[in-house]
């Protein structure tokens, strides 16, 4: 697998030959990149500090080893999180007033991948131009380590229990109705830190949490993606269980999936929609999610009375658009929910303790909850082809052939029949010759039909 370099930082696969995966010269080049730009953005002073996190899989220690090494080796001073969570990492770089976190996580992937995230003074990730400039920084090749004088220290800090006091004083969580609702849940939270912030957090709430892989070995129990056909263990323990729902957290656990007490799916995109469902009930303001995530938010937010509007894919695209617009929830599909007023970050946490509140006081079951909302169904398809420059030319024309229809071209082409409560989004793989096709509908046969007639179309435009 090729080595991936993006804004947001660096990724790859343990183990193989330069180029080809994410190597210890990789490692100790991004961080002293980052460390370069740091420097340049903060000023000349005498010390800086970084927050460094990382999640539980096999290769972690050996990549803080060198990240935390490389740091120091640059003069800057570390406060090493150990095993935390990616929000947890987000929040002590505010906690600690640092300049700066590196989270040590490849997320959904697999074991064998890992990565390094790298964060702003302000907790957030990486905006296009700020890691461009590293990106410039990493290629040079041209680094500064400080003399045996100045060398960065390492300090040990746990923010597990500072992260959950936060979430605890939200003002939207209702800890007094999650106790007395007496709520019990499965948790899977795939062997990694999940397994130790979330049975903590659910304590706190008064939760009773039945455990499914949450020993944080990094021996990865299943596929870490939290799709329906990976989370088996966690819909038996919950009916095996009598549980009111399952909750199913990745390696990092900023994203969020639910099992309904019947052991079936709630659905990735309805975290957002559940969580935005009581913000809005309680705080007016507007929504976000981006161009990719389920009409269903829209409809929520425009039944309070409140707007919507969307962002290119990825996360720090969709902060972007939340704090342009001022909104009070946003997130993205794959269960990210983004509270603003407790950080510009998904966070399970909070969308876990914001769900049991709404759970708490709609008294009633997760199915029922969920029958509730606007259903839709996305369908996931793609185009290979065999030329990178046709994919330009698809997106132009199939941007003039539905001209009367609502059409986006902030990241790709996104085109919204809005008057049969359809969509389909088209977007261009950064890494090979692929577009990948996105619709949504009413039901699965719509969301497939739609697709299929975008592919027809574009089979037609190359002939």
């Amino acid at each position: 697998m090729t080595l991936i370099k993006s804004i947001s930082g660096i990724r790859g696969t343990i183990g193989g030959r330069p180029g080809e995966s994410l190597t210890p010269s990789d490692i100790v080049k991004f961080t002293a990149a980052y460390s370069a730009r740091l420097k340049a953005g903060c000023g000349c002073r005498d010390r800086y500090k970084v927050v460094v996190g990382r999640d539980a899989r096999l290769s972690g220690q050996m990549v803080e080893s060198l990240v935390c090494g490389t740091l120091t080796a640059c003069g800057i001073d570390v406060v090493n999180a150990g095993l935390a969570s990616t929000p947890t990492v987000e929040m002590a770089v505010i906690f600690e007033h640092a300049d700066g976190g590196i989270i040590l996580t490849a997320s959904h992937n697999p074991k064998q991948w890992n990565a390094l995230k790298l964060l702003n003074e302000k907790g957030e990730f990486l905006n296009d131009a700020e890691g461009k400039a590293l990106l410039k920084v990493a290629e040079a090749d041209d680094f500064d380590f400080s003399d045996v004088d100045h060398m960065g220290r390492v300090t040990c800090k746990d923010f597990s229990d500072a992260h959950i006091e936060a979430v605890l004083k939200h003002p939207l969580v209702d800890v007094e109705a999650i106790y007395r609702s007496g709520f019990k849940v499965a948790l899977d939270a795939i062997n990694s830190v999940g397994g130790i912030i979330m049975p903590k957090l659910l304590e706190a709430l008064g939760v009773e949490c039945v455990k499914v892989h949450c020993d944080p070995t990094g021996d990865f129990a299943h596929n870490p993606e939290p799709l329906p056909a990976h989370l088996t263990d966690l819909s038996a323990a919950v009916v095996d269980n009598g549980a009111d729902l399952g909750i199913s957290v990745d390696p990092d656990v900023d994203r969020l999936a639910l099992i309904c007490e019947n052991g079936e799916f709630f659905g990735e995109e309805y975290t957002l929609v559940s969580v935005a469902d009581y913000v809005l009930s309680r705080r007016k303001g507007s929504a976000v999610s981006n161009l990719s995530s389920s009409r269903a938010l829209r409809d929520v937010a425009e039944s309070y009375g409140c707007t919507y509007s969307a962002s290119a894919v990825g996360e720090v695209n969709v902060t972007a658009e939340m704090k342009r617009t001022g909104a009070v929830i946003g997130g993205e599909g794959n269960g990210g929910v983004i509270v603003p007023d407790l950080h510009y970050g998904r966070d399970a946490l909070i969308g876990v303790a914001l769900f049991l509140s709404n759970l708490a006081h709609r008294g009633c079951r997760v199915s029922e909850l969920k029958s509730g909302y606007p259903r839709y169904e996305i369908s996931k398809n793609r185009i290979e082809l065999s030329d990178q420059t046709l994919i330009d030319k698809i997106l132009e024309q199939m941007k003039d052939r539905f001209s009367d229809e609502r059409v986006t071209t902030i990241d790709g082409v996104k085109i919204d029949f809005d008057a049969d409560r359809k969509w389909v989004h088209l977007r261009k793989s950064n890494t090979e010759p692929i577009i990948r096709i996105y619709s949504e509908a009413p039901t699965l046969q719509e969301a497939d039909e739609l697709a299929g007639r975008i592919k027809a179309i574009a089979r037609e435009i190359i002939g």
